[in-house]
């Protein structure tokens, strides 16, 4: 497989794992991401817990090193999920360097207030702005790669959801919980697959809703050191969700996933089985 993909927030975590799976695959990747240069990155703390901003590792200078050591091409663009001129310059980056892209990974999500907030801690700005970093730009992306995928006659659209999106909370934020926004927001990305596929599937452009589980990430690793994440709720690898989205993005089988909620591990483990 050959074409180009574009991952979102792709310096570190999911995205990074997705991008450096996707280039194994035989894909050139574009990754996007705040954090341009290694030794930049910072986390903020959720709204619950509390605390100070922590430094973090990752870049997109770092994936994109990694990406060409592999043997394929990387470009590393600059985006952020608050600025809506930031997401579109970033495709129109990717479309003049490299003319087209083969595969969209909405990865990247809004991060900032409002994430984790209690109900009645709410407030509308930060709510309008978990919609839009979280849905509506999300779709922007997609609008902007999808023409030239139906030109082409073929595309990949893998769209990252959340379990939180389809279950309850088993407790408030921050006891076990998740912010009730951020679930919302989640589960509006959650059925933009199902309506590019009733639109596009028959031109070739399909899309999946890829869950990954409780992923141990860098930006965890840095908010909270001394937590155990060797076993039990939060051990899944994003070496399981990349492999997942690579598979999706280039093997013909992949069709029989058009409207499921593809769990990474379980369809990770599956396939590693096969292989």
């Amino acid at each position: 497989m050959t074409g180009v993909a574009l991952v979102t927030g792709a310096s570190r975590g999911i995205g990074r794992a997705a991008a450096l799976a996707l280039a194994r695959a035989g894909f050139d990747v574009a990754v996007s991401a705040r954090t341009l240069r290694e030794g930049e990155g910072r986390v903020e703390p959720d709204s619950v817990h509390g605390g100070e901003s922590v430094a973090v590792e990752g870049s997109l200078e770092r994936t994109a090193s990694e990406i060409e050591a592999s043997g394929r091409r990387a470009l590393p663009v600059a985006m952020d999920f608050c600025d809506l001129a930031s997401v579109e310059a970033a495709v129109a980056t990717v479309l003049a360097a490299w003319g087209r892209v083969d595969v969209l990974v909405n990865n990247g999500l809004y991060r900032g207030p409002g994430t984790m907030d209690r109900l009645a801690d709410l407030r509308m700005d930060d709510l309008d702005h978990l919609m839009r970093g979280n849905f509506a730009y999300q779709i922007r992306l997609v609008q902007l790669v999808l023409p030239g995928m139906l030109e082409r006659g073929h595309g990949r659209i893998v769209d990252m959801v959340s379990g939180s999106a389809r279950h309850d909370p088993p407790g408030p934020a921050g006891e076990g919980g998740w912010g009730i926004a951020y679930a919302a927001s989640k589960a509006a990305l959650g059925r933009v697959a199902g309506g590019v596929n009733a639109e596009y599937a028959p031109r070739g452009v399909w899309a999946f809703n890829v869950d990954p589980g409780n992923v141990v990430t860098e930006r965890r690793r840095a908010l909270h050191p001394d937590q155990d994440f060797t076993d039990g709720f939060g051990a899944d690898s994003p070496e399981a969700t990349a492999e997942t989205i690579a598979w999706l993005a280039s093997s013909p089988d992949a069709e029989r996933f058009l409207g499921r909620w593809v769990f990474a591990p379980k369809l990770a483990e599956d396939l590693a089985r096969r292989s």
